[in-house]
């Protein structure tokens, strides 16, 4: 599977939760410990919101995280208040392009991991469902992307826990329809820009690890010598697939179907589950 990190909160350079905290984003491209592969190497990608352009801008590629001189520089120089990144280990799909996260249409982007069981059996149905108007911007052939172009075709940009909620409840039903006991496993991180909803889902009830960080108020109050907690707003909120270092009290795990989402000033948990149509 592959392993992600979506920021919020006060603009930091990528370069300080990319590659700085002991067990950063890069070191688990190659060590992951809760991941079913301990190396994600099969293509990378970081999506980052800047001060001036409307879009979040995009940089994927499909060599391993780790050794990627392109994406060392753009860490040291890109500053965001709000970015996605993700490490890819196909499960499956080509390595290209592609097929790297975050994926992104107009103002939105989505990351995942996890799969679609047997996805070649329902891909057809899946892919017809999607919004024809849609469908040609769908550029890859992993499962993550379909999934995140029937949330767009479900009401994304409106309703996005909704939409999130549809999308499960199709690929849940196709998937039976053709025989599949266990359709859905995923994370998926979604953006629009100003608010960011973290969803852990899986249709057996044994999701992939998802983490969020403890509220900036309590982590300060647990640890009042790092200087760096002082500079951050009290909404900065990070959501991984496995924790960044060891510092006490600063993990919380998101339950089983469930998903939180970043609003002004709050960190909210809510539960999760599909909606069949």
């Amino acid at each position: 599977m592959c392993r992600w990190l979506a920021y919020s909160g006060t603009p930091v350079l990528l370069d300080t939760l990319l590659y700085r905290p002991a067990h950063s984003l890069i070191d688990q491209s190659l060590h992951s410990r809760m991941g079913l592969e301990t190396t994600n190497g099969d293509g990378f990608g970081v999506g980052w919101f800047g001060q001036e352009a409307d879009t979040p801008a995009v940089f994927r590629d499909t060599g391993p995280a780790w050794n990627n001189r392109n994406l060392r520089e753009i860490a040291d120089h890109v500053r965001s208040p709000l970015f996605f990144a993700h490490v890819r280990a196909s499960t499956g799909s080509a390595v290209q392009q592609t097929n790297c996260h975050p994926f992104r249409y107009g103002r939105w982007m989505w990351m995942h991991n996890g799969a679609i069981t047997d996805f070649h059996r329902v891909r057809r149905d899946l892919s017809v469902a999607v919004d024809p108007a849609l469908f040609a911007c769908v550029e890859g052939s992993t499962d993550s992307e379909i999934m995140f172009f029937l949330a767009l075709t479900l009401g994304l940009e409106k309703d996005p826990p909704g939409a999130v909620a549809r999308m499960a409840g199709l690929v849940e039903r196709v998937g039976h329809e053709h025989g599949v006991r266990f359709p859905l496993q995923m994370t998926v991180a979604v953006t629009g820009g100003e608010r960011v909803w973290a969803f852990r889902y899986s249709s057996q009830g044994r999701s992939r690890s998802l983490f969020h960080s403890a509220n900036v108020d309590s982590l300060r109050a647990l640890h009042p010598d790092l200087d760096y907690l002082r500079e951050v707003s009290d909404d900065t909120r990070l959501v991984v697939s496995e924790p960044l270092g060891g510092l006490p009290g600063t993990w919380r795990e998101l339950p089983e179907g469930s998903y939180g989402v970043t609003e002004p000033g709050a960190y909210v948990l809510r539960p999760f589950e599909p909606q069949y149509a």
